[in-house]
C-alpha cells in the first residue's frame, strides 16, 4: 500500500488502525482459492494419474457442501434484506456476486481439467469413459439395453406434468433427466394430458431420477485390446428413455441436477426435544430452496425454461456444464480395480512405539505422556484405551465427547459394552454436526439404549471439542487418564486426515478434564483451569493473551515468534492481533489449510507474516500453536481453529503439550511442514497463492517425510527385537511359555 493509504489508515496517534476492511480478505472467496488449490493437484502431472482424478472429484464434493451450506445463508441474508457488511467491506449481495464469478472460473477449469487432460490420459492408460451412448457399437448397445432391463428398470419412476400432476419435488443433489415428451399419432385413441406447443409439436415435461442405489459407473465389455470401458448410468437411462414414456417420441432429453439450501437454524431455547426437533429438520433439508442448476452444454431451450420456472432458479445460478453433471463418480472410479499403478502406494499406518499390541495400556500411559499423530500411527490405541476402559474391572467411569464417528464405530460399540458392564458412561453426542447429524441421531439412540448417559449437546453451541477420560481406582486412590485430540473419534477418517493427540494421566489435566464433563453435563463453570483453556469463554482471551505476549517480548528485544497451523484464519480480532505483533517485530508463520482471511505484506508489518497452505495426499486437520516466549517455548495443540465459531460459538478446548519429549516431536511436525517444497502454496501479497517450485536434491514433501520416519522407526524396532532374539535364546522361551 502506499502512503496515502498508510495516512488514511492511521489512527489520530500515528498507530496503523488495522481493523479496516482492506486489511481483510473475503472468508468466502478465501475458501473458493483453497478450492482451488485442491485443483492444482489435479492438474499436477508430477501426481499419478488416478490421485489426480480423485482430487477433481473432491473439488467438486467441497463445492457442494459451499453451496449447501455458505452460499444457501448468504442468499438468506440477501433475501431479509440483510445489508451489513463482513470483515472484508462486502455485503451479502456483494459477496454473492463474488462467489458466482470465481465460481463459474473454477466450474470451466474443473471441466477443461476432465476433458483436455484427465479423459485422454484414462484412454492412454487403458480406461475408456465412453461420453455418449449415440458413441456405442451395436455389442454394447445390446448390452447397455439388457442392463438397463434387467438393473436399472424396475427401479426408475418416471414422473410426467400436466394439469392433474404438477412439477415434481426434485430432491437435493439428485441426479435427473429432464425431456420434452411429445404423443405419438395412433388412429383411434385419445390422449388423456393437456399439451404444451414448442416447434409447431404438442410436447410435454416428462423427468425421471437417475437412483443412488444403483452404480453410476458401469462397466461395459472389456475391448480386444483389453481396455477397460465404463459408461455412466445416465447415458444408459437416457438411450432408452423411450422405454419409460411408451407411447410417446422423446423429442430431447438432458440430464440437470439441482442444489438446495441444507441449511437449517433451530430455536434451541423453544425446543422441549432437541433430537426430535433436529429429526424434523433434516427432512426438510432435501426441499430447502433451489440455489444453483446444473445442465449439460447445449439443452434445449424450452426444456431449460421450465426446469428454470418451476425451480424459480436465478440466470446467474445456473451452471452450463461441458461433460458428465456431479463430479464427485470420479471418487467412485478412483476405486477400480487394476490400477494400482496409476495410484499412489497405500500408506499402512505405523505402531505407536510406546504401546505393543498386549499392552497394559493405563500402565503404559502412567510411565509417559504418549503422542499419537495420525495417520502416520494408527488410531488402534484411542480405540483400545475405550475398549480396555470396558471391560476392566477397576473403570469406574468413562466420559467422551462425540462430533463425528465412523458408520460402524467400534469406539461406540466400547461404549456400549462399558455400560452394559455396569460402568458410568457419560457421552456427548453432538446432534448439530452438519451432515453428521443423522448419524450422530442413530448412534445416541444406540447409546442410551446400552444405558450409557447422553448428553445432546449445549443449547446455542456446538460441543466440537475431543477428549475422553477414564476413571480408575487403583492401588494409590483414584486415578484419571485422559486423551485429548484435535481430530474427530472416528476411526475411519483417522486413516485420511493427519491429526495429534495426548494420552495422559497427569493429576492437574485429569482435573480440568472432570471439570469439563461436569461443565457440559451439569452446566457447572469452575473458578479457573490448571492447563486447559475452554472456548466459548477462555479460549480467545487465552489466544490474544499468548499473542500479546510475543509482542511485548520482541519490544524488549526478547526471543519473539509464532507458528500456528490450523483449518481456517478468519477472526478479526486474532488477525488484528497477530498484524500488531508483526509490526513491533514478531516472527510469524502460519501454515493454514483452507480459508485465511488475513493479509501478506501489509504495510508496517515489515514482511513478518507468512502463510502458507499445503494440500496433500492427506487432509491436513491438526491444530498446533507455538509461541517462543523469550526462549521458553510454549507448545499447545487444540480442537479449534482461528474462528468465530470455534472462539465464540461452539465449545473447544486448548491443551498443552508439557513434556520436553513431546514438544521436541510436536516441533519436528511444524519443521518438516514448514521446509515443504512440493505441496505448499504461499500466500502472496495480491491474494493469489503460487505453489513452491523446488526440484533437486533439496525437495520436501512434508507428508511423504512422516510416512518414511514412521516406517523407519517401526523398522528399526522390529530389527532391535530380532536381534534381541537372536542374541537372547531364552527370550524365545520366554515367549513360548
Amino acid at each position: 500500500m502506499g502512503d496515502k493509504n498508510s495516512e488514511k489508515n492511521n489512527d489520530k496517534n500515528g498507530k496503523t488502525d488495522y481493523g479496516k476492511a482492506e486489511y481483510y480478505y473475503n472468508r468466502e472467496l478465501s475458501w473458493l482459492a483453497f478450492n482451488n488449490r485442491v485443483l492444482e493437484e489435479a492438474k499436477d502431472r508430477d501426481i499419478p494419474l488416478f490421485e489426480r482424478i480423485k482430487f477433481l472429484g473432491i473439488t467438486a464434493s467441497n463445492l457442494d457442501e459451499f453451496f449447501m451450506v455458505r452460499v444457501a445463508s448468504l442468499k438468506d441474508m440477501v433475501n431479509a434484506g440483510y445489508t451489513k457488511k463482513d470483515i472484508a467491506g462486502m455485503t451479502p449481495a456483494e459477496q454473492l456476486e463474488g462467489i458466482n464469478r470465481s465460481t463459474h472460473e473454477l466450474v470451466g477449469m474443473q471441466y477443461s481439467v476432465y476433458n483436455k487432460s484427465l479423459l485422454p490420459l484414462l484412454a492412454q492408460n487403458g480406461l475408456m469413459v465412453v461420453e455418449s451412448h449415440e458413441k456405442l457399437t451395436k455389442k454394447d448397445c445390446a448390452f447397455v439395453d439388457r442392463y438397463f432391463q434387467d438393473n436399472v428398470y424396475p427401479v426408475l419412476t418416471p414422473m410426467a406434468v400436466d394439469s392433474s400432476r404438477p412439477f415434481p419435488l426434485i430432491r437435493n443433489k439428485s441426479l435427473n433427466l429432464g425431456a420434452l415428451v411429445s404423443r405419438k399419432e395412433v388412429k383411434g385413441r385419445r390422449h388423456l394430458f393437456n399439451k404444451k406447443s414448442v416447434h409447431g409439436k404438442e410436447v410435454e415435461f416428462a423427468t425421471v431420477q437417475v437412483p443412488s442405489v444403483l452404480p453410476r459407473i458401469v462397466q461395459l465389455p472389456e475391448a480386444e485390446d483389453g481396455t477397460k470401458r465404463v459408461i455412466l448410468l445416465e447415458q444408459i437411462i437416457e438411450r432408452n428413455m423411450d422405454k419409460l414414456f411408451l407411447n410417446y417420441n422423446i423429442e430431447c432429453s438432458f440430464p440437470f441436477r439441482i442444489m438446495r439450501n441444507a441449511d437449517f437454524s433451530l430455536e434451541e431455547e423453544e425446543t422441549e426435544d432437541l433430537l426430535k426437533e433436529i429429526e424434523k429438520q433434516l427432512k426438510k433439508r432435501q426441499w430447502g430452496q433451489a440455489i444453483r442448476l446444473e445442465v449439460e452444454e447445449g439443452i434445449e431451450k424450452r426444456l431449460l425454461d421450465i426446469i428454470k420456472k418451476e425451480l424459480m432458479i436465478d440466470e446467474r445460478d445456473i451452471y452450463n456444464i461441458p461433460g458428465p453433471l456431479d463430479l464427485t463418480f470420479l471418487m467412485k472410479m478412483y476405486g477400480l480395480e487394476g490400477f494400482g499403478h496409476l495410484k499412489n502406494k497405500p500408506y499402512v499406518p505405523q505402531p505407536v512405539p510406546e504401546i505393543e499390541a498386549e499392552d497394559d495400556i493405563f500402565e503404559k500411559i502412567r510411565e509417559q505422556d504418549i503422542l499419537l499423530h495420525h495417520p502416520y500411527q494408527t488410531f488402534a490405541p484411542v480405540v483400545d484405551f475405550i475398549k480396555q476402559a470396558a471391560k476392566d474391572p477397576q473403570v469406574l467411569a468413562i466420559k467422551q465427547t462425540l462430533y463425528r464417528v465412523s458408520g460402524n464405530s467400534p469406539i461406540i460399540a466400547a461404549l456400549a459394552q462399558a455400560a452394559e458392564n455396569g460402568k458410568q458412561v457419560s457421552v456427548l453426542v453432538e446432534l448439530k454436526a452438519r451432515f453428521d447429524e443423522e448419524n450422530n441421531i442413530v448412534w445416541a439412540k444406540k447409546l442410551e439404549k446400552a444405558g450409557c448417559h447422553v448428553i445432546y449437546g449445549l443449547v446455542g453451541l456446538k460441543t466440537h471439542c475431543k477428549i475422553t477420560l477414564v476413571v480408575r481406582r487403583e492401588e494409590e486412590g483414584i486415578r484419571r487418564y485422559v486423551h485429548l485430540g484435535t481430530g474427530n473419534y472416528n476411526d475411519a477418517t483417522a486413516k485420511l486426515y493427519t491429526d495429534l493427540g495426548i494420552l495422559t494421566c497427569n493429576e492437574a489435566i485429569g482435573e480440568d478434564a472432570t471439570a469439563v464433563f461436569n461443565m457440559l453435563s451439569g452446566y457447572s463453570e469452575p473458578l479457573g483451569w490448571n492447563h486447559l483453556a475452554l472456548a466459548p469463554l477462555w479460549l480467545k482471551d487465552r489466544f490474544l493473551y499468548l499473542i500479546n505476549r510475543e509482542k511485548e517480548n520482541a519490544i524488549e528485544k526478547r526471543p519473539a515468534k509464532i507458528v500456528a497451523k490450523m483449518n481456517s484464519l478468519c477472526d478479526p480480532d486474532i488477525i488484528k492481533a497477530l498484524y500488531e505483533a508483526a509490526a513491533k517485530g514478531v516472527k510469524i508463520q502460519l501454515i493454514v489449510r483452507g480459508i485465511c482471511c488475513l493479509r501478506t505484506g501489509i504495510e508496517g508489518t515489515n514482511d513478518n507474516i507468512e502463510v502458507r497452505s499445503i494440500v496433500g495426499n492427506f487432509l491436513e486437520h491438526a491444530r498446533i500453536f507455538y509461541f517462543e516466549n523469550a526462549g521458553n517455548p510454549e507448545l499447545y495443540m487444540a480442537s479449534a481453529d482461528w474462528m468465530p465459531r470455534n472462539l465464540e460459538r461452539r465449545v473447544e478446548i486448548l491443551f498443552p503439550v508439557l513434556h520436553d519429549e513431546l514438544k521436541e516431536k510436536v516441533w519436528h511436525v511444524l519443521e518438516v511442514q514448514l521446509n515443504d517444497t512440493q505441496k505448499a502454496h504461499f500466500l502472496q501479497a495480491d491474494g493469489s497463492y503460487h505453489k513452491a517450485e523446488s526440484k533437486g536434491k533439496n525437495t520436501c514433501n512434508a507428508q511423504e517425510v512422516f510416512c518414511k520416519e514412521y516406517t523407519a522407526l517401526t523398522a528399526r524396532k522390529e530389527k532391535a527385537a530380532q536381534q534381541a532374539r537372536t542374541f537372547r535364546p531364552e527370550y524365545n522361551q520366554t515367549i513360548q511359555n
